[in-house]
C-alpha cells in the first residue's frame, strides 16, 4: 500500500527583547547558570508578572509580515505541567486568544512550483529552563536562566508533505524573522527550533494518521533525518498490520533515530485557564497600522528586486537574503557605489566573503567598511584602476594598511589611460625589440602577447591590459 506523508511544525523562535516576557532579568546568553532567573521568574509569592512591550511589538511584526490577523485583544492563560524546569507548576502562554492568527508562507515544492503553507496561529508565551544531566553524578541539574524568556512559539497547518518541504518551510521562517529583526535565529543557542508533528496515511485517505510530535530539533539537517526516520517508522508499523501510537518522541542525532519520550499529552491535560494575574493584551488598530508602515522589505519582495532589477541570478538573490548580514551590507555599497549592482555583487561574493572565510571573521568583524568598498569599486570603474590592481588594494584594506587612496598612493598603483603616453612606452618596445616587431607586422599574431607583456612591466602592471592590446594593434595597422 502507498503512503503519504503530513506533517505540521511549531517552531519557536526566541524574541529579540533584552528582558524576559514577564520580568526585568536579563535574556543574555551563556551567562553562568541560575544567575538569570529572578523571583518573578519563579512565581514566589508576592511577585506579579509585567508583559514585555517589545515582544508584543515583535509578535505583530511577524504577524503582518506573513498576513495573518493581529488579534485586537489577546490573553495569557496558565498551562498547568509538574516538572522541574519550571518550578512554579505552570507555562505561561496563550491559548483561546493568540495574538496572531492565520498567515501563510510560500515554499517551493520538489517540483520547484509555489506551496503555500498555511499559518494556524502564533502565540507568546515564555520559555523553561533546561535539565542538566551530566554534570553531577546520579542527579540532574536545573539552570534557570532561561526561565521566562520570550518565546513566539509559531504553529502550521498540516499541509507539508515530505522533510524536504519541512525544512523549505522552516528556513523561510529562519529567514523572515532575521529580517524582521525580531530574533538572531541562532539555533545552536537555542534561539530558533521546532517541534516536527508527522504522520503518515494511505494516498487518497482524507481522515489524518496517528501523529507523533518529535520535540526539540535545533538543526535543519536533524529536522530532516528525525522525519525520514519517523516517516519510515510509521510506514513499517502499518505495512505489518499494526496501529501508531499517539506520543512524543526525541531524535537521537547520533543513532540516528527517534525514541519514545511519553504519551503525547492533549490540550485538556494541560488544563488551561486565564492567567489571572496579567490583563488582556489591547492592540489598537492605530499602533497596528504603524508597525505596518514601518515593515522593511521582505524576502520575496527583495528577492524579485534582485533579480528582476538588479540583475542577479536567482541563486545570487537567494544567497544574499539567506545571510541577512551580507544582504545588509550589498544593499550599502550599492548606495554608495556608482558600480552596477552586478559589480558589487561579484566583489563581495568573490575576494570579500572569502577573505572573511579565510581568515575566519564574521560580516560584523570585517576590516573593510561598505564605504570603503564602494570607493575602490569606483576606482576601478572610471579606470583609476585595473583590475589586478584593485585586488591589490582590496587586499592591502583587508590587512588594515589604510584606505584605497593611501594605498593607491603608497604603492603607486595608478592606472595609466593616457593614450600619448602608452603610445610612447609602445615605441619604445618597439624600438628594442624591431625583429620581433617586422615578425608581428606580417601577421604573426601570437606575438601580441608577447608586446603586451613587454609593456605591463614597463608600466608596472599600470597600463589596462585591454587598452594595451588595443594600442599596439592600432599602431601595427598604420
Amino acid at each position: 500500500m502507498l503512503y503519504e506523508t503530513v506533517i505540521g511544525l511549531e517552531i519557536h523562535v526566541q524574541l529579540k527583547t533584552e528582558s524576559k516576557l514577564f520580568s526585568g532579568a536579563s535574556t543574555k546568553y551563556g551567562q553562568a547558570p541560575n544567575t538569570q532567573a529572578c523571583a518573578i521568574d519563579l512565581a514566589l509569592p508576592g511577585t506579579l508578572p509585567v508583559v514585555n512591550e517589545k515582544a508584543i511589538l515583535l509578535a505583530v511584526k511577524f504577524g503582518l509580515a506573513v498576513g495573518a490577523n493581529v488579534r485586537p485583544t489577546s490573553v495569557f492563560a496558565r498551562k498547568n505541567y509538574f516538572y522541574p524546569d519550571l518550578p512554579k507548576g505552570y507555562q505561561t502562554s496563550q491559548f483561546e486568544l493568540p495574538i496572531v492568527e492565520g498567515g501563510y508562507i510560500n515554499i517551493k515544492d520538489a517540483n520547484g512550483s509555489s506551496k503555500k503553507i498555511r499559518i494556524t496561529r502564533a502565540h507568546l508565551e515564555e520559555d523553561a529552563g533546561k535539565l542538566v544531566h551530566d554534570k553531577i553524578p546520579g542527579h540532574s541539574a536545573v539552570d534557570l536562566n532561561r526561565a521566562g524568556t520570550p518565546l513566539l512559539e509559531i504553529v502550521s497547518e498540516p499541509d507539508l508533505s515530505s522533510a524536504e518541504e519541512a525544512v523549505a518551510y522552516m528556513k523561510s521562517i529562519h529567514q523572515l524573522v532575521r529580517f524582521l529583526d525580531i530574533s538572531d535565529g541562532n539555533m545552536e543557542e537555542g534561539s530558533f527550533r521546532c517541534d516536527a508533528n508527522v504522520s503518515v496515511r494511505p494516498k487518497g485517505q482524507e481522515k489524518l494518521g496517528t501523529r507523533s510530535e518529535i520535540k526539540n530539533l535545533n538543526s535543519f539537517k536533524f529536522i530532516e533525518q528525525a522525519i525520514e526516520y519517523e516517516v519510515d517508522r510509521q510506514i513499517d508499523i502499518l505495512s505489518n498490520g499494526q496501529s501508531v501510537v499517539q506520543e512524543t518522541r526525541l531524535y537521537d542525532s547520533v543513532k540516528k533515530l527517534t525514541r519514545s519520550m511519553r504519551s503525547k499529552e492533549e490540550a485538556h491535560d494541560y488544563r488551561y485557564f486565564p492567567c489571572p494575574d496579567l490583563l488582556p493584551v489591547v492592540i489598537s488598530e492605530d499602533y497596528i497600522n504603524t508597525v505596518k508602515n514601518n515593515l522593511p522589505e521582505l524576502p520575496e519582495a527583495k528577492y524579485t528586486r534582485y533579480t528582476e532589477t538588479m540583475g542577479l541570478s536567482g541563486e545570487e538573490a537567494t544567497f544574499l537574503i539567506g545571510h541577512t548580514d551580507i544582504c545588509i551590507f550589498f544593499e550599502s555599497v550599492v548606495e554608495l557605489s556608482q558600480a552596477n549592482a552586478k559589480t558589487c555583487y561579484n566583489w563581495i561574493g568573490g575576494e570579500w566573503w572569502s577573505a572573511l572565510n579565510r581568515e575566519s571573521l564574521t560580516v560584523k568583524d570585517s576590516p573593510i567598511t561598505p564605504a570603503m568598498l564602494a570607493n575602490l569599486l569606483d576606482k576601478l570603474e572610471n579606470k583609476t584602476l585595473s583590475g589586478k590592481m584593485a585586488k591589490q588594494v582590496f587586499q592591502a584594506m583587508f590587512a588594515k594598511e589604510g584606505s584605497v587612496d593611501e594605498i593607491i598612493e603608497k604603492r603607486g598603483l595608478k592606472q595609466v589611460n593616457d593614450t600619448e603616453t602608452i603610445d610612447k612606452m609602445i615605441h619604445e618596445i618597439i624600438e628594442a625589440h624591431p625583429k620581433a616587431w617586422a615578425e608581428f607586422k606580417d601577421g604573426q599574431d601570437k606575438l601580441l602577447g608577447f608586446f603586451v607583456g613587454q609593456l605591463m612591466k614597463a608600466s608596472k602592471g599600470q597600463v589596462n591590459p585591454k587598452q594595451a592590446n588595443e594600442r599596439f594593434l592600432h599602431i601595427r595597422d598604420l
